[in-house]
């Protein structure tokens, strides 16, 4: 798999990284319903078998669980892919979660997060969201210190809008942006994509096929069954009157797929990664087999056609 160069960083980055949010497991308030834990492995030794070279995890992910996965994924890999995750959404012994930005709790969650990542240092650190927004400057500060102390050696955020980045700005570089973005969910495009472009921070982009909405395997039937601690099963894209307008894309992606051997979430996660500002897109995976349709994403080339296709069928279904 072809890579990219991670923006002023001496990383080089495959087009699609691994998102560990799923595999965190359930019993916390943004869980994907029961996850198997070798199943989780599984999938993480996968990507990496099918050249996928980052994994993006948060601390929050599973209350820690994630990142403890991914440790054990990594058990006895030689060629250690880059590890990116996440502070500033902390929770206590009864697991309710709370913000925080405190410099104390952001160099506390790095600790924690080496342990459980069973690592040295952090490939990427990023601040999950910019709350409480009174304490940006204090958190990114801590970001700073924790990068010149050599535990995290790239610092970035997540959910930022670009009011917060300047802030932030002001105070150390924002070497990357993570913030959601698919055919559904294009609010980033006209004020934060261009300026993240303008100011060389590198974008890697989060649910690219709209957290498996977009894959061709969600169903009217499917998404009515979602168990009660999957977090999608109260989320608007997932219900009506907007779910049979989404498997009518899906519908169109299918067809657009074919014509290149390509899935529907290939199609999805390409559309993406078409974006110039975009460096990477995060792609989640459950089992082994979700992989092996999504990865040849990073090769597939879009025609101007075919996103022309896609751009009308959304202007005649807003």
């Amino acid at each position: 798999m072809q890579t990219r160069k991670f923006g002023k960083t001496d990383m080089e980055t495959t087009p699609i990284g691994f998102g560990s949010w799923a595999v965190g497991g359930s019993g916390w308030a943004a869980g994907w319903g029961p996850q198997d834990d070798e199943e989780s492995v599984a999938a993480i030794r996968r990507a990496l078998e099918l050249g996928v070279n980052w994994i993006d995890t948060a601390a929050v992910y599973g209350l820690g669980h994630s990142e403890e996965i991914v440790a054990r994924a990594l058990e006895g890999v030689s060629e250690r892919p880059y590890i990116f995750t996440k502070c500033s959404m902390v929770w206590d012994e009864n697991g309710e979660i709370g913000n925080s930005l405190k410099a104390e709790s952001v160099k506390r969650e790095c600790d924690a997060s080496l342990r459980r990542l069973r690592t040295d240092v952090i490939d990427l650190y990023q601040i999950h969201w910019p709350n409480p927004d009174e304490e940006i400057e204090e958190g990114w500060a801590a970001m700073a210190e924790l990068k010149a102390e050599g535990k995290v050696r790239h610092i970035g955020v997540s959910n930022f809008d670009v009011g917060q980045m300047k802030r932030a700005r002001e105070i150390a570089p924002v070497e990357s942006l993570q913030p959601p973005y698919s055919m559904l969910s294009r609010e980033i495009e006209d004020e934060i994509l261009p300026y993240c472009q303008e100011n060389s921070i590198t974008v890697i982009v989060y649910s690219p096929m709209k957290s498996g909405l977009l894959t061709g395997k969600m169903t009217k039937e499917r998404a009515e069954s979602l168990p009660e601690d999957d977090w999608r099963s109260r989320a608007p894209a997932f219900q009506e009157p907007q779910l049979s307008r989404n498997l009518e894309l899906v519908e169109l992606l299918k067809e657009i797929g074919g014509r290149h051997d390509a899935s529907p979430g290939e199609v999805a996660i390409a559309w993406t990664l078409r974006h110039p500002a975009v460096t990477g897109a995060i792609v989640g995976g459950r089992r082994p087999n979700q992989i092996d349709g999504v990865v040849g994403a990073a090769e597939l080339r879009l025609s101007d056609d075919e996103i022309d296709e896609i751009e009308a069928f959304l202007a005649e279904n807003p």
